[in-house]
């Protein structure tokens, strides 16, 4: 038993030894839910290199209260405003790195007629003519569900609008398509995309169009610093990009200096 003992005690000082590129990384990456399907993509690669992630999604909003309530992490990857205003609490490190943009679009369940969006009017009377309107709640802190929210008000139909909306509070509102719950989903393309048996009508019309950045933050205090940066690096080149351009979304270079 003592030998037995020894030898177990000889193999984990040895794998406490080995460098950190040797060891699995084990990161928590919190995530808005618009850049999830990015994410996703370029992780089995990043894994087989020897990192282990846990992945957590959730609105925007909510990924502030999160962080600012004290909760462990070691990326965050939410709107650049979003992480200006965890900055303060002194969660963050770093700068922020900008890695993709995306639009709002619109969606309708697959086999149902597409409407007309090619205006900003024929958007107006395809909202108007929907039975049932889904988006994010803007109250969840959903960055489409707070554009949106927005938008009908400007256009003149906000009380009609929410009148017969069905509300999400985080996640995929084109999953109430599937479901019957509403006839048409407005949300960011990349959101849209990924739910089986609806399809994307198109994108807002440019006028009112509203695109959302996502952007790459560090802990203040991250247990796998080097394993994140290799994380947003990933993301950076030329496999995420591609991953960004497939998942709806448009990927952009730029590294926001902090405050």
């Amino acid at each position: 038993m003592m030998m037995k003992h020894s030898r177990l005690v000889l193999v984990l000082m040895a794998w406490i030894a080995l460098p950190g590129a040797a060891r699995a990384d084990s990161l928590k990456v919190l995530t808005a839910g618009a850049f999830k399907q990015v994410l996703m993509a370029v992780l089995p690669a990043f894994e087989a290199a020897g990192h282990q992630v846990t992945v957590e999604q959730d609105t925007v909003g909510n990924l502030v209260k999160r962080v600012t309530g004290g909760e462990a992490f070691d990326l965050l990857i939410a709107s650049p405003a979003a992480l200006a205003s965890t900055r303060p609490s002194g969660r963050l490190g770093g700068v922020d790195t900008d890695l993709a943009r995306v639009g709002v679009g619109v969606a309708v369940k697959e086999g149902a007629p597409k409407p007309d969006i090619g205006t900003v009017e024929a958007f107006k009377q395809a909202l108007l003519a929907a039975r049932h309107v889904t988006y994010i709640n803007p109250a969840a802190g959903g960055s489409s569900g707070i554009y949106l929210d927005g938008l009908i008000d400007k256009m003149g139909i906000g009380a009609e609008i929410r009148a017969k909306a069905v509300l999400v509070n985080g996640g995929y509102s084109a999953e109430r398509l599937v479901s019957g719950e509403a006839d048409i989903a407005v949300q960011q393309i990349s959101e849209l995309l990924p739910v089986k048996g609806v399809v994307l009508v198109g994108p807002l019309p440019r006028e009112i169009q509203n695109y959302t950045i996502y952007s790459a933050a560090l802990s203040a205090d991250p247990a796998h610093h080097a394993a994140a940066q290799a994380l947003i690096a990933l993301l950076q080149g030329a496999s995420g990009r591609e991953a960004a351009a497939a998942k709806g979304m448009e990927p952009i270079d730029r590294v926001t200096p902090t405050k």
